[in-house]
């Protein structure tokens, strides 16, 4: 039985942050536990765990400051009495919050078996809450040969609990009374013209200042794009990574995003937004990237998996050396692998336990359902975990259901509580209002909640996640003034981006003087707006559009980090009626789902239920042939005593649609809602001073949307 290794850390005076610092003595330090992982606080210290089955020899960094050329102190992980499986770990007295940290991991350099371990790499810890980013950071020098301790990212030890929620829980509203405003949170406050004080542009606290802003225009959950912490040189030379879709931790959240220097604060404010917001009533929905890390390919930089186990981390190709690339970013995370099963796993609760997130929208969520070698999976272990996981009850699931090498899963994916991003709702809205053919039929299936698409999973309406734009693609506003993608900023020849964005830019290729083309883009804008928040399901629009918010025709803006994605606050009065027109939709999409919510139905119940009723300009005639642009329907809502009445005219001339006879109630008329020809604020107005319609038919002007009501007697059937 060999002796004990006795070692110290002594305690030093603290810095000029008040952070202490450690060197290292004799005294004893305890082998320390494989549960659970990352670094947990005690009183006496902090347990130190980290998954690495190959590895021969492990080291742990200590620092005390972040831009140190080399550790303060490196403490030799000994494999006989820090290692239980495939576990090292290791306890160190003495230590607080705050402490700076990460691996150095020994073993085999050996691509073609798939291993690539590389001891002169500082590694953060997988499962760290906290991430330090030295000044001089640098993705390259972690990319190639040699020691890069003074570039390196580093990790931080976090006490979890040292935070007072007062309270606060995750809100769990039901999806019926959901409006999701999907949203960056640097892009929201950063521009100058946010009135946000400058220290905190651009950050959590930032968006904790625009609050009201939210709540006023009434939705009712924000959907961040990615907040784990992530590499910003992950781009092409001389860009930042701006939407962060190229996560290296999956726990910490990203300190870019906060008006606080030292990472406990970081976490801190995080955990403060989401307080504010759930007081305000809006949850906070995570875009999480489960799918891949910033580490790349094989000629990217060992950061953290790949230097641990890039065996079980990471889908490799038949040529051990190459990494699977079903993401379009250079690798692909093996998802259904145990260890990275925990690891998702673990990462969700945390989010929900201890940073009181309210769900999650899941990039590329298809790649989760391949298996080791990259082929689908008929039940995916991690779908399943993460769908009847107890703890995750309650909490909103949504799939991208769709990954970058093919797999399309719309309508078939896995699992009994997930939500999709409908992406068939965005091409097919987008083709009936630019009159592409055959897309009536397609459209008015995405009206009523796409039962064609989700019929038969006998769920509830809510199944599918409704949008027309999102970051990915043009904005609104871009949407109707390009036809093509403007994408030379981005430094790749415009080749990036997708050809084909089913747009029509009204006649002119962008911005125009043209007061013709200008009306007729911003009622293409309220068309879309319009169907988006009436239409059967979860809607979800993108930070901006409510103001025609424009990224002057770049349909990839992942790599600007300026006014081409920031929220440009001048365009609130300056497109004052689009926000208006989407504030006093979301009013009373609210108001309508709360009348519904207690009837619990599924899809296919609420259409079999409904008694509703298609037309086309003449009643009970609607017109499915593939050159038809035009579509009425009647929907009677007996609960509410009403009556509506939706034409959906993407014609290129005014018709005149008949409107069903109102045989008892309010002396049978109807009253016009909505009718985005008109003028502001004719274009939508409150229902209780809303304008009665003459006779028996109604002037739908070309490419418009017009919704009308009529009040109904009690017990009509």
């Amino acid at each position: 039985m060999r002796p004990p290794v006795e070692e110290k850390l002594l305690r030093n005076p603290t810095t000029s942050e008040g952070r202490e610092t450690f060197t290292m003595e004799t005294w004893p330090i305890t082998p320390g536990t494989s549960f659970p992982l990352g670094a947990n606080v005690s009183p006496q210290g902090v347990n130190f765990c980290v998954f690495a089955k190959n590895s021969t020899r492990m080291e742990l960094l200590l620092f005390n400051d972040v831009d140190e050329t080399k550790p303060a102190t490196s403490i030799p992980l000994d494999s006989w009495r820090n290692r239980t499986g495939h576990y090292w770990h290791i306890f160190v007295p003495g230590l607080r919050p705050g402490q700076i940290y990460g691996y150095r991991a020994h073993g085999p350099f050996e691509p073609q078996r798939g291993m690539r371990f590389d001891p002169e790499k500082v590694l953060l810890d997988p499962y760290g809450k906290a991430v330090a980013v030295p000044k001089q950071y640098s993705r390259v020098a972690a990319s190639r040969q040699g020691d890069n301790c003074p570039t390196a990212m580093k990790s931080v030890v976090v006490d979890v609990d040292a935070y007072d929620w007062e309270g606060d829980t995750p809100l769990k509203r039901p999806a019926i009374r959901t409006i999701v405003y999907e949203m960056h949170v640097r892009g929201f406050t950063r521009h100058p013209s946010s009135g946000v004080e400058e220290k905190t542009r651009g950050t959590y606290a930032g968006m904790i200042e625009k609050i009201p802003y939210l709540q006023e225009l009434g939705i009712t959950a924000v959907e961040l794009l990615p907040v784990f912490h992530f590499d910003p040189q992950d781009c092409p030379p001389g860009r930042n990574n701006y939407w962060g879709y190229a996560p290296i931790s999956f726990f910490a959240p990203h300190p870019q995003y906060s008006s606080r220097q030292n990472p406990l604060e970081v976490v801190d404010e995080f955990r403060d937004m989401v307080k504010a917001l759930h007081r305000a009533g809006i949850e906070v929905i995570l875009d999480v990237v489960y799918n891949h890390t910033a580490e790349g390919n094989e000629d990217g930089p060992t950061l953290c998996y790949r230097g641990l186990e890039n065996n079980a981390y990471y889908i490799l190709e038949e040529d051990r050396t190459r990494y699977s690339n079903y993401t379009g970013t250079g690798n692909t995370l093996n998802a259904n692998q145990p260890i990275v099963r925990r690891l998702i796993m673990d990462s969700l609760r945390y989010w929900v336990d201890e940073m009181h997130v309210d769900g999650f929208r899941f990039d590329l969520a298809s790649i989760l359902s391949r298996d080791e070698a990259g082929r689908p999976l008929q039940n995916p272990p991690i779908l399943w975990d993460i769908d009847s996981d107890p703890f995750l009850a309650g909490t909103k699931l949504i799939a991208e259901a769709w990954d970058a090498a093919g797999l399309y899963q719309v309508g078939s994916f896995i699992g009994d509580s997930w939500k999709e991003w409908n992406g068939r709702f965005r091409d097919d809205i987008r083709d009936f209002f630019r009159c592409e053919e055959g897309s009536a039929a397609r459209f008015a299936d995405r009206l009523i909640g796409s039962p064609a698409i989700y019929g038969h999973k006998e769920r509830e309406p809510e199944q599918s996640v409704n949008f027309v734009t999102c970051h990915d693609g043009f904005t609104l506003n871009d949407l109707v003034s390009y036809n093509d993608k403007h994408n030379e900023a981005n430094g790749e020849n415009n080749r990036d981006g997708a050809n084909d964005n089913k747009s029509w830019n009204c006649g002119v290729e962008g911005p125009t003087e043209d007061q013709a083309v200008e009306r007729l883009r911003n009622r293409q804008v309220k068309n879309f707006l319009a169907v988006t928040l009436l239409s059967v399901g979860v809607p979800m629009i993108l930070m901006g559009d409510e103001v025609r918010r424009t990224q002057d025709g770049n349909n990839n803006t992942y790599c600007l980090d300026n006014e081409t994605n920031w929220f440009d606050w001048t365009l609130t009065a300056k497109h004052a009626d689009v926000h208006r027109f989407v504030t006093l939709l979301n009013a009373r999409r609210l108001l309508r789902d709360l009348e519904r919510e207690q009837q619990r139905m599924s899809l296919n119940q609420l259409i079999q239920q409904a008694n509703k009723a298609w037309h086309g300009v003449k009643l009970n005639q609607p017109d499915w042939s593939p050159h038809s642009h035009i579509l009425a329907l009647t929907v009677e809502l007996p609960k509410t005593q009403l009556l509506v009445h939706f034409i959906l005219n993407a014609y290129w001339e005014p018709l005149e649609f008949e409107l069903p006879p109102v045989l008892n109630g309010d002396g049978g008329t109807w009253h016009r809602w909505i009718d985005t020809a008109c003028d502001s604020p004719q274009d939508i107005v409150p229902w209780e001073i809303s304008p009665a319609i003459p006779g028996q038919t109604y002037r739908a002007q070309e490419r418009s949307v017009v919704v009308a009501f009529a009040r109904i007697d009690a017990g009509r059937h």
